[in-house]
């Protein structure tokens, strides 16, 4: 009876939904910087799946549902922007310059890293979208090769690590102007790390929830490119 419950694509987002209403639920009771509902959710459904002695392919069934919707999540991307659209025109070249510099720090970061880690092509083009949401790094994985699989890990962790130490680099460096702030948590952990800066005030929320639409849009413009120039 469990075997054919699991076949079924309500399993798969019944428990992903579980998951992450145990990470929130956690969260709202510790306070802690620690307890991200995303991690929270992966270790919860990995450890399900163990201790249950379900195969993978039995929670993906439900998981290609979820899927499904980043293809509209992706298009929604454009109604973040719209809506922050006075602050985009405010500070436009402070934006295109900050956002792109970090996109092209995360470029050359992970192509330098992976040269000398020794990891091969397709390992670089799979870590290269780590830094923007989920949907734009799979449709940038589409067009520039790799494995979605690892991008989709690596943007999990990436948000993840960005969530936690954000607050960190807040504290250890208060005179940070707050839409830098904003916009470096966005351009470097996407959505997850968005979460965490809206926490920490409305201009850095704001300004983060912007960062994430132009900072996919750059590096799924420019990463295309430098890959055909430097291989």
């Amino acid at each position: 009876m469990l075997l054919n419950i699991t076949e079924t694509p309500a399993f798969g987002i019944l428990i992903s939904i579980l998951g992450y209403a145990l990470g929130g639920f956690v969260k709202n009771k510790t306070k802690s910087v620690l307890a991200n509902p995303i991690l929270i959710a992966v270790i919860f459904i990995v450890a399900f799946l163990i201790i249950f002695d379900i195969p993978y392919e039995h929670y993906k069934i439900g998981g290609d549902g979820i899927h499904y919707f980043l293809g509209p999540l992706t298009v929604a991307l454009g109604m973040m922007l719209y809506r922050q659209r006075h602050i985009i025109r405010t500070n436009f070249i402070s934006l295109l310059v900050g956002i792109t510099s970090g996109v092209l720090t995360s470029f050359f970061t992970i192509i330098f890293l992976s040269k000398w880690l020794g990891l091969d092509e397709m390992m670089m083009r799979s870590l290269v979208p780590k830094s923007i949401t989920t949907p734009m790094a799979l449709s940038l994985v589409e067009i520039n090769g790799g494995n979605p699989v690892i991008t989709v890990v690596m943007v999990i962790i990436t948000g993840i690590v960005g969530a936690l130490v954000a607050p960190l680099f807040v504290k250890w460096f208060p005179s940070f102007d707050k839409i830098a702030v904003g916009v470096g948590i966005g351009t470097s952990s996407h959505g997850v790390g968005t979460s965490k800066a809206i926490e920490l005030g409305e201009t850095e929320g704001a300004l983060s929830s912007t960062a994430i639409g132009l900072a996919g849009l750059l590096t799924i413009i420019l990463v295309p490119p430098l890959f055909a120039l430097f291989f």
